[in-house]
């Protein structure tokens, strides 16, 4: 019997031990950092902090051929990768975890968002900027709750979008315009769109959650200004679903390994 491939999962947070729970059940043996020297794949964390984590150290022990995967992977964790001479891949960059993560992330707002109005959603008017993918499960579940939404976005196809979906849409230039009318905004636009003069015509004690990644598309500065109550919410798969969060790892790196594989095949075959 052909022996199973192993992963040496480095970190303890509930994320990353439900990703080796995946993996597990995927089929791979799954053991801690002590086995880096023997692992075929590294699962590394996300974010990759290689301030946190001895990345030199450990990818030094790599055994020959070994393949790391992190999340979020800065030019230093390239560097110390290649210096070590271990293939480092991004598997944050994946288009797939992206659309796995914004189902617990979208929950995860509603959660705040109920925890910090003292309204419903249930007919309330909810200003959402931008639809990518998490603006797209975050509208949808609001809507099914009764929200009256208005997706603010840049591109045309995404207010049609948003439109086929039975929500409001208009240009992101709009916002400034149209914010008098909404007390409640998500962002989800990894720059800056919720601007001073756009927070000082929303309605007085404003409710703002920011999704984007850091610095977030708000200026909270600003919003504690004018007496509005802004909030980064980060990482909310992993603080909100860890589990969630772990198997989309999980499932990615797959996705990953499956694709090497069909593709070292079709060359071998070739």
């Amino acid at each position: 019997m052909e022996e199973r491939r192993r992963f040496a999962v480095i970190g303890s947070d509930r994320r990353q031990e439900a990703a080796g729970r995946a993996l597990a059940r995927a089929g791979y043996r799954v053991e801690g950092p002590e086995q880096v020297p023997l692992a075929d794949y590294i699962l590394l964390p996300l974010p990759l902090d290689e301030a946190r984590a001895p990345l030199a150290e450990l990818l030094r022990a790599a055994k020959p051929g070994a393949l790391a995967l992190g999340g979020m992977l800065s030019q230093q964790a390239k560097d110390i990768a290649r210096e070590a001479g271990v293939e480092l891949v991004d598997y944050f960059a994946r288009e797939e975890l992206t659309v796995r993560n914004a189902i617990p992330t979208a929950e995860g707002c509603i959660g705040i968002l109920l925890r910090e109005r003292s309204r419903t959603l249930y007919g309330s008017a909810v200003l959402l900027a931008g639809f990518g993918p998490v603006g797209q499960a975050l509208g949808v579940r609001l809507a099914a709750l009764g929200a009256r939404v208005t997706v603010a976005a840049r591109r045309p196809v995404q207010r049609a979008q948003a439109e086929s979906l039975g929500m409001q849409a208009i240009p992101l230039a709009r916002l400034e315009t149209m914010a008098p009318a909404f007390d409640t905004v998500v962002n989800t636009v990894p720059a800056l769109v919720l601007t001073p003069p756009v927070l000082a015509r929303l309605r007085p004690g404003s409710l703002i959650v920011d999704l984007a990644s850091r610095p977030g598309g708000t200026d909270f500065d600003a919003a504690r200004r004018l007496g509005h109550q802004a909030i980064h919410a980060l990482s909310l798969p992993a603080a909100c679903a860890p589990e969630t969060a772990g198997e989309a790892v999980a499932q990615t790196v797959c996705d990953i390994l499956n694709e090497r594989n069909e593709r070292r095949e079709r060359e071998e075959r070739s």
